[in-house]
């Protein structure tokens, strides 16, 4: 069979999954392995299958993101999510919109100890979202406000996203992460000036919260004084020198563990409870990087990815009209996958393409 046509159905039938509501990884490789098996023989898509998981799982990069979500666990069960978002309405709260302005100041602030938009969005769902109900904000709105505070997750670092995107393109790890700095506080004050148009267009919608006295809103920011200490300790041991990114994952769990149990918020109950939550989205984050790595395979031995970079170099519209396009496809994507399916599957096109315009900017690691 001709292998363009079997990509081509590869992808269809991966988004018909998809549809019917099976998990994005468990797809990614059904399709990875059958595509393959077809393509070459079935021993060898089986033999793929029993590698491709077993490599992923104990890859030492890799461990850098349950180490960053157990991290993120360890925070939400002390509270300081909570007490983000306490500060946050403390300082905005008194403001049309108030509550919504602080849900997206305490996204950013959980997103710089977490580094995981699933993490990020559901912690803030069950701190802000409630509050905001209980106000009387409008609940699409509201939940819409959560699911995009929750990309700050993957930008402002440390970012998971970061991380494998560094892992599979040799780029230095510590850049990526500075370089997600000014593009997640640009989202912050994006997010908060449709909220201030929002409040201004439609006022019902955002009502006004309850004022705070100036003594109530700076005595709201003692309690951020972990939350500070750990972004410090992590990012400022990195670039320090004193760890490598996996050392810092590891050493950023570990202080967050050692602080709640200090401040006595952490006891042998919440600890469970959050291993339990880290494992349950380590376990999902994985499951899509081992279905994308099948998958990978499979548009491998199609050529696909090689004649997908060719006809991306090749089209007559320049460098920045190739990123113009390749900026819509992540917007078309993002509405029907998951942001890590989706740059797992695109960067081997896309970052090759990159590199041939001329678009790179940093270091290789090697």
């Amino acid at each position: 069979m001709d292998r363009d046509l079997v990509a081509l159905l590869g992808f269809v039938l991966m988004l018909v999954l998809m549809v019917l509501r099976v998990p994005i990884g468990i797809a990614m490789g059904i399709v990875g392995v059958l595509g393959f098996g077809m393509l070459s023989t079935w021993t060898a898509a089986f033999n793929l299958l029993a590698n491709v998981p077993l490599s992923v799982v104990t890859d030492y990069d890799l461990a850098v993101i349950p180490m960053f979500i157990l991290m993120g666990a360890f925070a939400s069960q002390a509270g300081m999510s909570k007490e983000l978002f306490t500060a946050g309405r403390a300082w905005f709260g008194h403001r049309r919109g108030g509550l919504a302005l602080a849900s997206i100041a305490s996204c950013a602030g959980f997103a710089a100890i977490n580094g995981s938009s699933v993490a990020t969005a559901a912690t803030m769902s069950q701190v802000a979202l409630p509050e905001m109900r209980r106000a009387g904000y409008d609940p699409g709105f509201s939940a819409g406000l959560i699911a995009a505070g929750g990309t700050l997750g993957i930008m402002i670092p440390p970012s998971v996203i970061f991380v494998l995107y560094g892992i599979m393109t040799d780029t230095d790890i510590t850049q990526l992460f500075a370089a997600g700095v000014v593009p997640g506080l640009l989202a912050v004050v994006g997010y908060s000036i449709v909220v201030h148009l929002t409040a201004l267009r439609y006022p019902a919608m955002l009502p006004v919260g309850e004022q705070h006295t100036w003594r109530e809103r700076f005595s709201s920011l003692k309690n951020l004084w972990a939350v500070i200490l750990l972004f410090m300790f992590v990012l400022g041991g990195i670039y320090g020198g004193l760890f490598t990114v996996q050392e810092a994952a590891g050493a950023g769990a570990i202080g967050t563990l050692l602080i709640g149990v200090v401040r006595g918020q952490l006891r042998s109950k919440t600890i469970r409870l959050a291993l339990i939550d880290a494992l349950r989205v380590s376990s999902a984050i994985l499951l899509i990087v081992v279905g994308a790595f099948l998958f990978g395979y499979f548009l491998t031995i199609t050529q696909f990815t090689q004649k997908a970079v060719d006809f991306l170099v090749h089209l007559p519209v320049g460098p920045y009209g190739v990123l113009a396009l390749v900026m819509l496809g992540y917007l078309l994507l993002g509405a029907v996958m998951d942001e890590l399916a989706m740059i797992l599957l695109t960067v081997p096109v896309v970052f090759p393409a990159m590199v041939q315009l001329g678009l790179r900017i940093g270091n290789s690691t090697a």
